[in-house]
């Protein structure tokens, strides 16, 4: 009987195993083909000459100025982006996360519109706004380093808004008004209470903000012009134009090292953050915002009045410009022609297709590589969160099946 009963339950314990193996198998297969498969064969084909491994292309692609040049602008870009949107995002986040007042909501959802553009739509944006006749053309930003860097702040904005603000709705606010009873200013009770505890949401969101303005592409692309360039689009340059594949994939690499450390100090901060989600209260109730008190101001006023500049100047302006010129039509005049013509290629037939029917392809693309992400994210959360039973638990489990059995009248 003893057999039988191993028999019996090791048929489900098999089948278990299998079904856990193609789990794992089906993630480990798509990335194998989709990432590993591809990355190697760039890296072959730049580091791999007659069969033998040749690292000769680093020095000579290091030996280059113009490399040194791009990583760089990469770097430069990426740190002024990350402490800019940091310096504007933290007052952003106080206002529309710990305080409440009408339209809120509202506040938050523009906020994010940003984010979740293209790149390419972006750069646009404010290509139409600086360029030459745009409402600020006067300041001549057009083609700059500047505008790079706005851009960025613009686009990321909304990460540090959410992440710092998400922690800061949670934080117990009795310890600063501790601070403050005893005579803190606002500042000073945010300087050594409220700041300290919020370090790991501004770190996390400074690492993912230094990420994205270290890879945008499309921004880049299009303010940069011909003077200004990133490790991202050098490598696009050095694949189509001067189809200098070595030189590529000495840059891919360096790009993914970047991304790499990125996503390690990204990582790190966030396991911070969620052990101090976990060890404070929950969500606090957000104060109603005052800016007066008495006639005089209050600390709520300057957080409030730099996050309503960088709303209408800095979020709305660009895509208010956006949609205006939209509007325009040749001739000076307004209407809908330029939406009409949405369901054209363009005079000439400038386009391949109508841009009805790329918007078409777009979604169908989207689709499927969302319903591939969830798939394989799927599997891989299944199998990453898998706790199998070890000899210990098993240990435990067996004396209470003996006590069962004998308090049943089982033999021992």
């Amino acid at each position: 009987m003893d057999g039988d009963g191993r028999r019996l339950t090791s048929a489900p314990a098999v089948g278990r195993g299998v079904l856990w193996a193609l789990a794992a198998a089906v993630p480990l297969a798509f990335l194998g083909v989709f990432f590993a498969w591809p990355v190697a064969t760039l890296v072959a084909r730049g580091f791999v000459t007659d069969g033998a491994l040749d690292l000769s292309g680093f020095a000579e692609t290091f030996s280059q100025p113009r490399t040194w040049r791009i990583v760089g602008l990469t770097l430069w870009q990426s740190v002024l982006g990350t402490a800019f949107s940091v310096l504007l995002g933290v007052p952003g986040a106080y206002v529309l996360y710990r305080c409440r007042f009408p339209g809120r909501r509202v506040l938050r959802a523009l906020v994010t519109v940003p984010f979740v553009l293209p790149t390419v739509v972006v750069g646009v944006a404010f290509r139409s706004l600086l360029v030459e006749g745009g409402p600020l053309g006067f300041l001549g930003l057009d083609e700059t380093f500047a505008a790079i860097v706005v851009a960025l702040v613009f686009f990321n904005y909304s990460v540090v808004v959410r992440t710092v603000g998400g922690l800061w709705e949670h934080l117990d606010p009795r310890a600063e008004q501790a601070a403050r009873a005893l005579g803190a200013t606002p500042w000073r009770a945010f300087r050594t209470v409220t700041l300290p505890a919020l370090t790991p949401a501004v770190a996390s969101a400074a690492s993912i903000v230094f990420l994205f303005c270290a890879t945008a592409f499309g921004i880049v692309l299009v303010l940069g012009g011909i003077r200004y360039g990133t490790i991202e689009t050098e490598i696009w340059v050095r694949t189509t134009q001067f189809l200098d594949l070595r030189a590529a994939a000495v840059l891919s690499v360096v790009q993914l090292v970047v991304v790499a450390a990125a996503l390690t100090v990204a990582n790190r901060t966030r396991a911070h953050r969620e052990r101090a989600l976990t060890l404070s209260s929950a969500a606090s109730a957000a104060q109603p915002l005052r800016l007066w008190r008495d006639g005089r101001p209050t600390g709520s006023l300057a957080p409030a009045a730099l996050t309503a500049a960088v709303v209408v100047v800095l979020v709305g302006l660009p895509l208010g410009t956006l949609v205006v010129r939209s509007l325009r039509v040749p001739g000076g005049g307004w209407g809908l022609e330029n939406y009409a013509n949405l369901g054209t290629t363009g005079g000439r037939n400038a386009l391949s297709v109508t841009v009805w029917e790329a918007a078409g392809n777009s979604l169908r693309t989207a689709a499927v590589a969302t319903l591939l992400a969830v798939v394989v994210g799927g599997l891989v959360a299944l199998v990453v969160s898998r706790r199998p039973r070890s000899r210990a638990g098993r240990a435990r489990s067996a004396p209470s099946t003996r006590c069962s059995c004998s308090r049943s009248g089982c033999p021992p």
